[in-house]
């Protein structure tokens, strides 16, 4: 048996049905972000500054790509004989197959794996959050409480406190109660969903619970560690982090990494965020192009104007086009004479000559006003935008589209286009 401190188990099989047509065809972790990298980057990033090398990546929703991209581990410095990166999809077993049907479920359903390392602590960790968190000093604080479950928290305004798990503390920060979204919570300190187990303790709930539909770690867990009355903790983290769950949350993480001073800094010497790179030439800013305050992704072509954008690789942005405020996917392009405000555009997709994304006043979604409710254009990649249409405010297209599918040349505000391959 291969015995290892703490093994870390990172959930990414969400599907993300909160990004819309963003999530159609990808898992939520593996959504592109920042221009180069993908969401799971950052837990992948922060597992191996922090010392931890085995890690188990659980994959359900679209897994192709995910995988894909993080193959053997090469870039996280992953690809080790002992321990690494495995991805864990659901999988067929004597009695029948089970998709993952709780957070929870999902790690019982691996219990294999996590005894063929035996570690002492067990690492739960979410496939979908932007920050950086040395995971080594949370276990030191786990160890130092001799604690059997230590919950990562942060404090969130009260007035959104009713959207996460919330945790009550004594003053020596050990958790007396946990209320799961709360309707009247009793305090900020909320759940960041990161867990560190002693493993002996995790492996006696799962096992115990295992017959629960839907088992999961907020809901079942957590409380059934509590009324054995076993010893949880809250380690406070202070850090920026980010949960881009919603389009509006996810265009305003990618736009923090633009402010003049970011709160949340890709350039860190000391803590890097690595990435699957790809082969492509650098990028190229033509003399009568005019670029500010971007983040611009390489191979990507600018010969119009980008301001305040991140724009992935590979893109083309035409002469005379002019793109402000939007996020552009990898291997898009945005035709000549276009103007693209507050939007986001997912990969490959083809944004025609003169075309006007995010015009007139916001209007309410009449495709599902749960995930689409600000001002954003969202286009689903590998979409076609025909030449010269106007786009509305609040908007979501995907598939390829025709001038016919626009009345009057015009998509209105809070409208939505899906064609056959998008969503149904």
């Amino acid at each position: 048996m291969i015995k290892k401190e703490m093994i870390a188990m990172l959930l990414a099989g969400g599907q993300g049905s909160r990004l819309g047509v963003l999530t159609q065809k990808v898992a939520k972790p593996a959504v592109s972000f920042g221009g180069k990298y993908r969401i799971i980057d950052f837990p992948l990033s922060n597992c191996i500054n922090s010392g931890v090398d085995t890690v188990g990546v659980l994959t359900q929703y679209q897994p192709l790509r995910l995988n894909t991209h993080i193959g053997i581990g090469i870039p996280w410095d992953l690809d080790r004989n002992v321990g690494g990166v495995t991805i864990l999809p659901p999988y067929e077993r004597s009695k029948g197959s089970d998709w993952y049907t709780g957070t929870a479920n999902a790690i019982f359903q691996n219990l294999e794996y996590m005894e063929t390392y035996n570690p002492e602590y067990v690492l739960i960790l979410s496939g979908d959050h932007i920050y950086k968190m040395d995971y080594e000093v949370m276990l030191e604080y786990h160890k130092a409480n001799n604690a059997d479950v230590t919950i990562a928290a942060m404090p969130v305004p009260m007035e959104e406190a009713s959207r996460f798990g919330i945790l009550i503390t004594d003053d020596t920060n050990r958790i007396t109660d946990f209320e799961e979204k709360p309707a009247n919570p009793r305090s900020n300190l909320a759940s960041m969903g990161i867990y560190i187990f002693t493993w002996k303790v995790l492996k006696e709930a799962l096992v115990k619970l295992k017959d629960v539909p839907g088992c999961d770690f907020g809901k079942h867990i957590i409380p059934f560690c509590h009324e054995r009355q076993q010893r949880i903790f809250a380690y406070e983290y202070n850090g920026y982090w980010k949960d881009v769950g919603t389009l509006s949350s996810y265009w305003e993480a990618n736009m923090e990494l633009i402010d003049i001073i970011p709160e949340f800094n890709l350039y860190e010497e000391y803590w890097k965020i690595y990435t699957k790179s790809d082969v492509i030439p650098p990028q190229f800013v033509a003399a009568d192009a005019k670029v500010e305050r971007s983040i611009i992704g390489e191979g990507t072509e600018v010969y119009g104007q980008v301001i305040n954008s991140v724009i992935g690789a590979g893109v083309v942005i035409e002469k005379d086009a002019v793109v402000r405020d939007s996020i552009i996917m990898r291997g898009s392009v945005v035709g000549k004479g276009s103007k693209i405000v507050k939007a986001i555009v997912a990969e490959d997709v083809t944004i025609g000559a003169s075309v006007e994304l995010g015009v007139g006043e916001f209007a309410s979604s009449k495709y599902d006003p749960k995930v689409y409710q600000s001002d954003l254009v969202t286009i689903g990649e590998h979409s076609v935008i025909p030449d010269g249409v106007k786009v509305g405010k609040n908007t979501a297209i995907s598939g390829v589209t025709v001038p016919e599918n626009y009345p009057g040349g015009t998509l209105a505000s809070g409208e939505y286009i899906m064609k056959a391959g998008g969503a149904q």
